[in-house]
């Protein structure tokens, strides 16, 4: 984790990014092509529906004889998880901590299941977070105003901006500063992860934010955070609130 005083040093280099106006804020779909945006647009067509409808059969499945299942607490999903994934990450009081969905998700299977979370990027665990995310398509990004998660989105700010790897680069580099020009042959998006969990043609498979900040880190010849590091989840948490306002997508489709 950035220390304190580390914390210190970086934050000013944040503010040297050139931070995106709010005006021309565009979403990873606006850099498509219309063949790629048409498969995120029409369900028939969209591959993530497959992991949607995968977490809506879970949803509604019991793991064991002496367990609930989430319908059984939450009930109808398209009720009370609408508006569920717009504010996510968000200060956890069992961890004392940040967690963003999936690991919001594993907690409730552990602690009111008892049942042992699912592993990163698994198949049931994108498939929940898919469908709950699909309940909050269309509505707005909402990060929680809570003071407890102050600290952890300035330590995010200042990853984001700070350079790592052999390549000494860093996220601001890209996707503030650099944004809409071309990186070998691909656009640039503005990095808003309004769609995830998503399903990449790259991949030919759903995956979370975390994945992707992981490839980016490897990418730039970096050592990649482990699934559910702090850093990832500070990162998140500041990318949310960097979309603010901005339409929930998932699931997206990208190349």
């Amino acid at each position: 984790m950035i220390r304190p005083i580390l914390l210190a040093l970086l934050i000013p280099v944040a503010a040297l990014a050139a931070d995106i106006p709010l005006a021309e804020r565009r979403s990873g779909y606006d850099f498509m092509s219309a063949g790629t945006q048409e498969m995120q647009r029409e369900d028939a067509l969209n591959p993530g529906m497959l992991w949607v409808a995968e977490g809506e059969a879970l949803w509604s499945e019991a793991p064991s004889a002496s367990a609930k299942s989430c319908a059984g607490c939450h009930g109808d999903a398209a009720a009370s998880m609408r508006g569920v994934a717009t504010r996510y990450p968000a200060f956890d009081d069992r961890t004392q901590k940040p967690v963003d969905l999936s690991q919001r998700i594993n907690a409730c299977r552990e602690t009111h299941q008892q049942q042992p979370g699912y592993p990163a990027e698994s198949r049931p665990l994108l498939g929940l977070a898919a469908y709950i995310g699909f309940q909050s398509r269309g509505l707005r990004v909402t990060p929680p105003d809570d003071p407890r998660l102050r600290e952890a989105r300035a330590r995010g700010q200042a990853l984001f901006s700070t350079p790592m790897g052999q390549l000494s680069f860093s996220c601001a580099q890209c996707h503030d500063d650099n944004w809409g020009k071309k990186l070998a042959g691909s656009p640039i998006p503005q990095a808003h992860p309004t769609g995830y969990p998503i399903y990449r043609l790259e991949w030919q498979s759903m995956g979370s934010l975390q994945r992707r900040l992981r490839n980016c880190m490897t990418g730039v010849r970096a050592e990649p955070f482990s699934y559910g590091a702090t850093e990832l989840v500070e990162l998140e948490l500041y990318l949310n609130g960097r979309a603010a306002g901005m339409a929930v997508e998932t699931p997206g489709v990208r190349p």
